[in-house]
């Protein structure tokens, strides 16, 4: 037994133990000089082949009613991705089932079958832009901010600006963010692209191929900022339509973003319940423990590119937890 295999071996001994979960948004089919830490296909192959060493990885459901029975296995680990990228199907699939893995996908419904995340609107707009500045002067959401003229005519330069205009207009309401980006699009004046997420039809293909499918509201809004009763309507909007695409149950949640206490709160989680899901995952650091709310179950990826520290961190993980460095990822966007 390796080193690491047994050091998760002692911390996760099983039974009334604990998960890891890990959380992924992208695979790319290449290295993206704008988001470095992205995954590419080598790269996620390498971290699946060292978590299937060290890890027994399991279906999320199936860990939740282990939960639920204080009957993990050793080294208990969950694989789930956020969103619904359409790359979710053609890159990760094939090395999940090469490995002999399975992961569990939260989709934002809104946006399959040709739909764009407001993000990934400023994403490709700026990434593809021939311009050298971008002018914010004119666009409402911006006014007041130190975010005026934004040079974005070099990789680094896009990089920076992508990431100081996704965190000015996060946490604006969903039809101010979507007018923003479509400002900023305009502005590029480039043909933005309509395959980055998943086609139902791709969705039905993940889930015949044994991966689980779960809800992520439909149009990705922060929940915290909503009324019940739009909390609601984008719970179960995603939750029916998965069911009617799927044709059975859809019984895992991912909240948007998914800060605890920022992103969502209690009576947010409280409405997961009712609607007849068996858990809910989080963006918050840790692992779960069969004390653990299963509303809330904390998540956790590594960033580190070696194999010891990327171990390392995940042993630290199981102890501590600690702030996320999910924020750097695609502007935070989960």
């Amino acid at each position: 037994m390796s080193p690491l295999k047994l050091a998760f071996q002692i911390v996760c001994p099983g039974g009334d133990s604990k998960l890891s979960i890990l959380i992924f948004h992208r695979v790319l089919p290449e290295p993206d000089p704008i988001f470095p830490d992205e995954p590419d296909a080598r790269r996620f192959d390498q971290v699946m082949g060292w978590v299937s060493t060290w890890f027994n990885v399991i279906p999320l459901d199936v860990a939740v009613d282990a939960l639920r029975t204080r009957n993990l296995p050793a080294r208990a680990m969950a694989i789930t991705f956020d969103d619904g990228y359409a790359d979710n199907r053609t890159i990760a699939l094939p090395i999940l089932k090469r490995h002999g893995l399975s992961a569990t996908f939260f989709i934002a419904t809104g946006y399959l079958d040709g739909g764009r995340m407001w993000n990934d609107t400023i994403i490709e707009a700026i990434r593809s832009s021939k311009t050298r500045r971008l002018e914010l002067d004119d666009i409402k959401q911006f006014e007041g901010s130190r975010l005026r003229s934004l040079a974005i005519g070099s990789v680094p330069e896009k990089r920076a600006a992508i990431q100081a205009i996704l965190g000015q207009i996060k946490y604006l309401p969903s039809s101010e963010r979507e007018v923003a980006s479509r400002s900023i699009a305009e502005q590029c004046d480039i043909n933005l692209p309509d395959n980055l997420m998943m086609t139902s039809q791709q969705v039905v293909e993940m889930r015949r191929a044994g991966m689980l499918i779960g809800a992520h509201t439909v149009s990705h809004p922060i929940l915290a900022q909503l009324q019940p009763c739009d909390v609601r309507k984008e719970i179960s909007g995603s939750k029916v339509f998965l069911e009617g695409i799927l044709e059975e149950e859809t019984c895992l949640f991912a909240y948007p973003n998914g800060r605890p206490n920022v992103d969502f709160q209690t009576k947010d989680a409280s409405i997961v319940k009712e609607l007849g899901f068996k858990a809910a995952v989080s963006t918050a650091w840790g692992t779960t423990g069969t004390d653990s709310d299963l509303m809330q179950l904390p998540r956790f990826t590594p960033w580190d590119k070696t194999r010891l520290f990327f171990g390392a961190r995940l042993i630290k993980n199981v102890f501590c937890g600690g702030p996320s460095r999910l924020d750097s990822h695609r502007g935070g966007i989960s």
